[in-house]
Formats: structure tokens, sequence, C-alpha cells
């Protein structure tokens, strides 16, 4: 039996990932990956000192990286529309993974918009968030989009 690796990721040269919780976790992880095999990537996450901690992360991993940074609180939905409009506005973005969440929180918090904290970041958020970037995702490669409607 064959097991995949990260080395199976065909070259992504050319490429824009961006990467909601971008900034440690899988979500690191997963941009330190395809940085390797070339792509930009666009880390996204509520503080700008661990972003740019990241980042640095990203290109100490794979020297040459492309990478840039996104504050995106998806608790505030403010903060998710000035992210997105920036990114449809200025980018093609070919790989969109929706990473960020919070889960066991100890005691029951409320978006600044008054949803329940998991729901309103790991669901509203993000729908939020996808809906107005997706200019950018159909504007990338049309072998990768499944639906142009």
């Amino acid at each position: 039996m064959n097991h995949w690796t990260p080395d199976d990721i065909p070259d992504q040269s050319g490429r824009t990932a961006l990467i909601t919780g971008g900034s440690g976790g899988i979500g690191l992880e997963t941009a330190r990956v395809l940085a390797r095999h070339g792509a930009r990537v666009i880390l996204a996450g509520r503080s700008r000192n661990r972003l740019d901690q990241a980042a640095e992360t990203v290109r100490a991993a794979a020297p040459g990286a492309r990478t840039d940074t996104l504050v995106l609180d998806l608790a505030d939905l403010s903060s998710v529309r000035d992210a997105a409009t920036r990114i449809a506005e200025t980018e093609t973005i070919d790989l969109l993974f929706n990473n960020a969440g919070v889960m066991n929180l100890p005691e029951r918090r409320l978006t600044r918009d008054g949803f329940e904290m998991t729901v309103g970041t790991n669901h509203l958020g993000h729908f939020a968030f996808d809906a107005r970037v997706w200019p950018a995702v159909l504007g990338g490669r049309p072998e990768y989009v499944t639906d142009r409607q």
C-alpha cells in the first residue's frame, strides 16, 4: 500500500494559497509545505505579530518563498469585510484553506456581532469571508475552478 506524503504534492509555482489560521498549527504547516513546493502563501490571522513570525518561519523553511500576511478576525464581520475586500480587489487565489477556528472555550462567549463564538468564527466568519473573496478564486486558473456560473 502506498502512503501519501507532502513530497507527493506537485509543483505549485505560480499559484497563490490563502490560509486562514496560518499563524500556527495545521495552517502554518500547510503554508510551509506549499511554500516548499513553490506556492506564494498568504497567511491570514488575528495577530499581526504572530503572522509576521509565521511568515519568517515559512521563509526559513523555504528560502526565497513569497509570503504575505492578512490581518483577519473571523469573529468580527467588519474585519472579515475589510480583509476580504482587499483580497478580492488585489489578488487571484488558486487555493483557499479555511483552517482557522476556535473550540472548547471554557465559557460561553459572543463574537463582536453577537453570535455564539464557535459558530460565529468557525462557520459564519468563514462563510462571509469566502462569499466576498469568491471573485478572487474565480479569477484563478480555470482548470481548478469546477463551476464558473
